[in-house]
């Protein structure tokens, strides 16, 4: 029933103190609700898109480009909202 394809898209981390605790935390929230398998991949690192600790180990600072992949029935979806999260810099105001 699951499509094999994967889907893949960036974005941009856009918060002054980077992808921190609680930007991820929000990460986690937003892919915890799908079905679909979702890893983040940063410079020669993957991880699990709904592990915080594992969001935790990119280390990602302000500007870096994250690559989504996506993979299940509402991938298409994920990536949809992982992208807008980002775009609001995760609802996370200082």
């Amino acid at each position: 029933m699951s499509t094999d394809t994967k889907l893949k898209s960036t974005f941009t981390v856009l918060n002054d103190k980077g992808l921190h605790t609680r930007p991820a935390t929000e990460l986690v929230k937003c892919t915890s609700g799908f079905k679909a398998q979702i890893n983040l991949c940063y410079q020669k690192l993957t991880v699990n898109g709904k592990s915080l600790l594992g969001i935790l180990m990119l280390a990602a600072a302000r500007g870096a480009k994250i690559t989504i992949e996506a993979e299940g029935d509402d991938a298409a979806e994920a990536i949809r909202a992982l992208v807008e999260l980002a775009k609001n810099k995760f609802y996370i105001k200082y």
